[in-house]
């Protein structure tokens, strides 16, 4: 089978690639997808797959059934149908970046890039799709496609489609999904199971004073000070310890982040103004812990500004969860992949503390979200998602079509 799908992988290439740099010139925004989503309909169509559209607005999600009769006698003639589905996911929104790279397909719309790599997922999974309905008669069960909108804004198109039902009417008994890194050489794929990317809050805090002269410090509250010691206050309490090799602390061995990137006070030289706003983000792999966390950040704060004769508002607005992968179905995937590439173009993963919305899938179903690599040092294709420099060495898009219609199938089968 294996052989097949290098074969069919092998051939889309050309098509697959003009796919991807339409794509990627024109990326539309988080729930503005509608050229993406009509685009993205208009190739299943050509392919022959059937699918339904307009979920969230320009989500889509596709089915395609094999046709294989297995030995308990499940036929194809509708009868009697394997119920094994399993569900494979990409995303198609871009990012409010302004593209620096000069390329045939750079971004045609002003302010806005595929920076992220979703112009590569949505490609990938359309060849994918093309392979496995090519391959139809050679499995049974199903397979549902799954093109999401709006992952990079919250509160997540995968929330939302979710809530529409798209994991029922067949329900999948897992899913996948990939993501591109271009720290990974293309042709590689890395895996992790377990733990694997953070839950992502917004925090808002508004510390309150009494604003006034800056030369007369008996009749204000400066709430600046209050500030400084609640942001150290809160970094002594959950940044403390790390290790020179990690990035984040750890609380009873779970990884956590908490940072703080603005701050606001509209005073000056000589004025004390009477608050000052700040903004961070907290990181996470246990929701438990997150809960407790959010709890133990808004009392230090409280208590601090009230020692301090201010007081505060702290505001948590909940992102995406944690996401973690399920052990068995990763090291399916990963032997799969194995099987596919090589040992030796097979990696184990760092945590990272980044988040996706992914996640919401993977609190519903087991799940594996495994990496792309899309990197090439020897072209220069290095710079990091969420740049203005973001490329990929389109080889990837072969090995990204083929890989993921290789371990789909075999997970398929181990059903």
């Amino acid at each position: 089978m294996n052989e097949a799908i290098r074969k069919l992988a092998k051939e889309q290439v050309p098509e697959i690639i003009r796919i991807r740099r339409h794509l990627h010139a024109n990326p539309e925004l988080s729930f503005k997808e509608f050229k993406t989503s009509a685009f993205i309909s208009e190739q299943l169509s050509r392919f022959g797959i059937p699918h339904q559209t307009g979920i969230v607005g320009t989500g889509i999600c596709a089915i395609i059934e094999g046709t294989k009769v297995s030995s308990d006698g499940l036929s194809p003639d509708g009868k009697k149908k394997s119920t094994k589905v399993i569900a494979l996911r990409a995303d198609m929104d871009a990012l409010p970046i302004e593209e620096k790279n000069k390329v045939p397909y750079a971004s045609k719309n002003p302010g806005v890039m595929h920076a992220c790599g979703h112009d590569v997922h949505s490609a990938s999974l359309l060849g994918t799709a093309r392979i496995l309905y090519q391959l139809r008669n050679e499995f049974e069960g199903s397979i549902k496609l799954i093109f999401q909108p709006g992952e990079e804004l919250l509160p997540g198109g995968a929330s939302l489609m979710i809530k529409e039902g798209v994991l029922e009417n067949p329900k999948p008994l897992l899913i996948l999904g990939q993501h591109v890194q271009t720290s990974i050489e293309a042709g590689k794929a890395g895996f992790r199971s377990g733990m694997y990317m953070a839950s992502t809050d917004e925090l808002y805090l508004t510390v309150k004073g009494r604003g006034g002269h800056a030369a007369m410090p008996d009749t204000y509250v400066n709430p600046l000070l209050i500030a400084s010691e609640i942001l150290l206050a809160l970094d002594k309490e959950f940044m403390s310890g790390r290790a020179k090799d990690k990035p984040y602390a750890t609380h009873d061995g779970i990884p956590t982040v908490l940072a703080f990137g603005k701050i606001t006070g509209a005073g000056a030289t000589n004025v004390i103004p009477d608050e000052v706003k700040i903004e961070g983000t907290f990181r996470t792999m246990n929701e438990k812990w997150r809960k407790q966390a959010h709890e133990k950040m808004k009392t230090l704060a409280h208590r601090i500004a009230q020692e301090q004769k201010g007081s505060c508002e702290f505001i948590i607005a909940d992102g995406y969860p944690s996401l973690a992968n399920d052990a068995r179905i990763t090291a399916s995937a990963k032997a799969a992949a194995i099987a596919y590439l090589g040992a030796e173009n097979t990696q184990e993963l760092d945590i990272r503390m980044t988040g996706e919305d992914f996640s919401f899938y993977s609190h519903h179903l087991p799940a594996c979200f495994y990496r792309l690599g899309t990197g090439n040092k020897s072209k220069g294709i290095v710079s990091g998602v969420h740049t203005g420099t973001f490329d990929i060495d389109e080889n990837a898009l072969e090995t990204g079509s083929g890989l993921m219609a290789a371990i789909a199938l075999e997970l398929l089968k181990a059903l």
